[in-house]
């Protein structure tokens, strides 16, 4: 398959999760990716082990986010080595960095030294609070940022404690973000032959995941939301939305007429509440006596019965359970990489199909220093 960023090659500086997922999904897509790792030690991820995971010496993590990159070993504080990386970001399209503010300037790769040596690159950079301001030098990490965005604060019941969600969100976001930012800035490269410099940052990003809350406070005389004190899903969805437990699992009931649910699944006594704007400011009653009622039926029984009236439901899965299920297998969701010496991961796919087909590629996160050989020679460094 011919993949629609083939002959771009990118520098990946970035260390962690956000700029590598960005290099990762650059990567998917046909990008040549090398990452500058220090000699030694390479990127971090290496060795930050998920549950203590590991695979031919690296964490299972770098794994996951790095494959279908290359490694080129160089030690930045060596004039010789830095010489050698300057020849690489002279032919390179892209280069990417999370470096804390001023070491790239430290070192001489700022933006504006790296446009002397290549006026076209594109230039990004990941941070965790953004280039200004007296958050700039504090940690970029995922937790921190999620609990200084009102993200932890929004989730859970209203008598609970912040609750981070459960994966690195943030990250995740961000990288999102990242490589959008990247891909538009090769294309301006495209149609005008100019480079530009991309920066974005993890409260950015997840202040930004959070637009639908933020508009509304903005605009409502900057009034907090309340979450719900029973099965809080939204803090600014009203009844019945949220999940319920049921006789043997959980069960996630979708915005739609209560007067529909109830008689869907015989649930009598909310019919004073069938007001829309009851159904908001009656929420914690309303879903309380929901939960009463949910609690006497399977999940497989009530979801059969609100599958009949057409009511938006779902089963609530882990992991295991989803990959047993039918539509789950149909995605092809799951890779295998591997590595010269055999080592293998299981990991998932590109999520983007390109003209219908999945976009797959099998070569795993690369050893440290793979690249140096070749590179030398294929670059005349």
């Amino acid at each position: 398959m011919s993949l629609p960023l083939e002959g771009v090659t990118v520098l990946e500086f970035s260390q962690y999760l956000a700029g590598p997922y960005a290099g990762l999904r650059l990567a998917d897509l046909g990008a040549r990716v090398i990452k500058i790792e220090r000699p030694g030690a390479g990127d971090a991820c290496r060795s930050l082990a998920t549950k203590n995971m590991w695979a031919d010496g690296d964490s299972v993590l770098f794994h996951t986010i790095n494959r279908n990159k290359e490694s080129f070993a160089a030690n930045l504080k060596d004039p010789a080595d830095l010489e050698l990386v300057k020849a690489l970001i002279k032919k390179a399209d892209v280069i990417t960095h999370n470096f804390r503010p001023g070491i790239m300037a430290r070192i001489g790769l700022d933006y504006d030294s790296v446009q002397e040596l290549n006026p076209a690159i594109v230039y990004g950079e990941v941070s965790g609070y953004g280039e200004i301001g007296p958050w700039k030098d504090k940690p970029g990490q995922d937790l921190l940022a999620q609990s200084v965005s009102g993200l932890t604060w929004l989730t859970g019941n209203a008598d609970q404690a912040p609750k981070p969600m459960g994966i690195a969100v943030a990250d995740m976001l961000t990288g999102t973000h990242f490589a959008q930012g990247l891909l538009a800035a090769l294309l301006k490269k495209k149609r005008t032959g100019q480079g530009s410099k991309v920066n974005v940052s993890l409260l950015e990003s997840i202040i930004d995941f959070q637009f639908e809350g933020f508009t509304a406070f903005l605009n409502n005389g900057q009034q907090l939301p309340e979450r719900s004190a029973q099965n809080n899903a939204h803090a600014y969805l009203g009844a019945p939305y949220g999940i319920y437990k049921t006789a043997d699992s959980h069960i996630a009931i979708s915005m739609g007429d209560l007067k529909k649910l109830c008689e869907s699944i015989g649930c009598l006594g909310l019919e004073a509440y069938y007001d829309v704007d009851q159904q908001y400011s009656e929420r914690d009653l309303i879903k309380a006596q929901l939960a009463k009622h949910f609690i006497s039926k399977s999940s497989a029984q009530w979801l059969a019965m609100l599958k009949a009236d057409n009511y938006w439901s779902s089963a609530v899965l882990d992991y295991k359970q989803l990959s047993q299920e039918e539509a789950y297998k149909v995605l092809d969701m799951e890779l295998d990489v591997k590595r010269d010496n055999g080592v293998s991961v299981r990991t998932t796919r590109c999520p983007i199909r390109l003209n219908g087909a999945v976009v797959k590629n099998t070569t795993a996160a690369p050893a440290l220093g793979n690249a140096n050989a070749y590179l030398f020679e294929e670059f005349g460094l």
